[in-house]
């Protein structure tokens, strides 16, 4: 396991250390879906920050539940604090999967379906959620430097999921918000119907 080695137990401070040079994790906002059409990350909004006081940003996904079966979970960010969520993003989607019954699965696959190439559109972060009892979906997402009015919006997306058809789904995504301006929110949903449950933390990681 690398980056993260222990937990200020007994602190409510948020703080997880880090190894050295890799700095501080810091707990900014965590909210939790109950039959929620969104959850959105909005800097100014509910305490929550999105902005130069940390270079980098990350996104905890805990049990994500569907209302609906077979839904798709997606993320899109915002540059004038959550009245549009429509950044240009270009991506690449890489994912594997295996079944509870026993077959040959194939190989790791690139998914030409599920890229964006200079889209307003929402990134699909995970792809047929099942919405039975035990389905659901977890992973992280990094965000890299969004207060930049230089640079391009860098990410790095890792999900795990049970699929609606009882299998195993490890999905990888990258891409960049083909922006110079600030992303100031970002906005969470599924394809149609609500998040039924399952919680979201956001966590701010400080320079070294």
């Amino acid at each position: 396991m690398t980056g993260i080695i222990s937990q200020n137990l007994g602190r409510p401070s948020g703080l997880i250390k880090a190894t050295a040079g890799a700095g501080a994790w810091t707990l900014i906002k965590s909210l939790t879906a109950s039959g929620s059409g969104t959850l959105s990350f909005v800097h100014g909004s509910s305490d929550v920050v999105l902005d130069s006081t940390f270079p980098i940003y990350v996104f905890k996904f805990i049990n994500i539940h569907p209302a609906s079966d077979r839904e798709s979970f997606m993320m899109n960010m915002s540059i004038d604090s959550g009245s549009n969520y429509n950044v240009t993003k270009t991506t690449s989607c890489f994912l594997n999967y295996h079944a509870e019954t026993e077959f040959t699965p194939p190989p790791l696959e690139y998914r030409a379906d599920l890229d964006l190439a200079q889209s307003t559109a929402f990134q699909n972060l995970g792809s047929g959620l099942g919405n039975g009892n035990d389905e659901s979906l977890s992973g992280d997402f990094y965000l890299f430097d969004p207060s930049s009015t230089t640079f391009a919006k860098h990410f790095l997306i890792t999900t795990q999921m049970l699929e609606g058809q009882d299998m195993s789904f490890n999905s990888y995504i990258s891409g960049y918000g083909n922006t110079t301006s600030a992303v100031d929110a970002v906005q969470f949903k599924m394809s149609s119907g609500n998040i039924d449950s399952g919680t979201i933390k956001l966590y701010g990681i400080k320079d070294s």
